[in-house]
């Protein structure tokens, strides 16, 4: 038994801007003060290579510091099956995308769609809904499969199916002729265990992100993110970033969402939560139950490693780890090309959605608090067009709005992941294509980057891998 899922392209503008290709080559974009330190106080400027990601905060107290290698170990070390000798780290499943937290995050780093259509979704999940709003107010589970697709499971328990992706290639050319070639992803399920899906099921394939800055973006004062969001376009700039209202499951209230890829999350702890739980089958105090739907007997029978299968004090390490990971210095800061292609950034109204810089407010973790940051986004929904869209509505968010991605750190993933796949599911090749995916509410800014001469687009990319 098979589903499917098809993501359409777009039609890509081929032409200048009115007037764009007559203007000569922009100035070089001025160097402000701290942008190299994107963290601040916090920023890493030790490790660099494929550990980049995988330092603590520089201004570390030793409290923390204890803290975050003890989550360091439980975010590495994978989990196993219950009963084992292994108290702390069992209980894994009955159904899980991965074993470790590290199996998506490999050096607190960004997951990948699989390279062959046969592979396994090792880094890259799928999620599922069906028309409709839960309790909370997020995405109706999928009645047989839940909320998300689980393609293993423990010995006595069948796998929900096997995830696969195709791609077609769409080719395109930017205004100066030069051609290029855009991947467009169809998705399907094989290998169903527990009968078809909803007919009216949606999918949405997401790659894990890089879990550097996290407990930076925490930081960002919520009044900040109003300030920033204009729902109505009141300025009249095409651009409506609007805060997705999601469900707080521990302060039990509605909260402004900033992680995952539509800004489902209001939290670190929630976020690491939902992660454990959806990706595991990890009990944790904030979701102590297992998510086994009624049709699941085989998950719903399996033993578990306890209540909950991770202690209060092993979760509060892991969270500490994850809101502790320093981002890395720039690199080439303030070589012409990359300062020149900041220019060009800036001119084709990127940061309109990737607001490069914020201050921090007060943080749990006091290391945190009071910092000049870097990470150009804005934390808010923004519609990306037909392309993009997966159709699959998240609290506020509808099926074309995304969540701007941080930008830092984006140069190298290459060197830490050993690819450049960019965007939600991983279909863009590199900075270019990712900008090439741009629609909606980012439309002029992408045909800005289309209307460019090779220079101009080499020293943008540029500017944006040096982040």
């Amino acid at each position: 038994m098979r589903s499917t899922y098809r993501v359409f392209p777009v039609i890509f503008a081929l032409g200048c801007l009115l007037g764009a290709c007559a203007d000569d080559a922009a100035d070089s974009g001025p160097l402000e003060e701290g942008e190299w330190l994107p963290g601040g106080e916090t920023t890493n400027t030790l490790l660099g290579g494929r550990n980049a990601f995988s330092r603590h905060v520089s201004n570390i107290s030793e409290e923390h510091e204890r803290m975050f290698f003890t989550g360091n170990a439980l975010f590495n070390d994978p989990w196993v099956e219950a009963p084992a000798s292994t108290m702390s780290r069992d209980g894994l499943g009955p159904l899980f995308n991965a074993r470790s937290c590290a199996a998506c995050h490999l050096r607190d780093g960004r997951g990948e769609p699989p390279t062959n259509v046969d592979d396994d979704f090792l880094s890259m999940l799928v999620r599922l809904s069906v028309p409709g709003e839960d309790a909370s107010g997020g995405p109706l589970a999928e009645p047989t499969y839940g909320g998300q697709l689980q393609p293993f499971a423990l010995p006595a328990v069948p796998a929900e199916g096997a995830p696969r992706v195709l791609y077609e290639e769409v080719p395109g050319a930017y205004a100066d002729g030069t051609p290029y070639s855009l991947r467009v992803p169809t998705y399907a399920i094989d290998e169903l265990a527990y009968g078809d899906m909803a007919e009216d099921v949606m999918l949405s394939a997401r790659v894990a992100p890089q879990v550097i800055g996290l407990g930076l973006l925490e930081a960002i004062p919520e009044e900040r993110l109003h300030a920033l969001a204009d729902p109505d376009d009141d300025d009249g700039d095409g651009i409506s970033g609007r805060t997705n209202l999601v469900w707080d499951a521990i302060r039990d209230e509605p909260a402004i969402g900033r992680f995952g890829w539509k800004c489902e999350q209001p939290s670190v702890r929630q976020q690491s939560a939902g992660a454990f739980l959806g990706d595991m089958g990890i009990t944790t105090p904030v979701f102590p139950d297992q998510n086994c739907t009624a049709s699941q007997t085989e998950c719903t029978d399996a033993p578990g490693g306890g209540e909950p299968e991770i202690s209060a004090d092993l979760f509060d390490r892991v969270v500490a780890y994850a809101s502790l990971l320093a981002v890395p210095v720039r690199r080439d800061w303030e070589s012409e090309s990359v300062l020149h292609g900041k220019a060009l950034f800036n001119e084709a109204e990127c940061t309109g959605c990737h607001v490069p810089s914020h201050v921090t407010g007060t943080h749990e973790f006091s290391e945190l608090s009071d910092q000049l940051i870097w990470p150009y986004t804005d934390l808010l929904l923004h519609d990306m067009g037909d392309g993009l869209a997966d159709g699959r509505p998240v609290f506020d968010a509808s099926g074309s709005e995304w969540c701007t991605p941080p930008l830092w750190g984006i140069g190298l993933f290459q060197a830490v992941n050993g690819h450049t796949l960019l965007l939600h599911d991983g279909r863009a090749r590199g900075v270019a294509e990712a900008i090439l995916w741009h629609g909606g509410e980012a439309e002029a800014s992408r045909d800005a980057f289309v209307a460019m001469d090779a220079q101009e687009r080499s020293a943008l990319v540029a500017f944006v891998e040096s982040l």
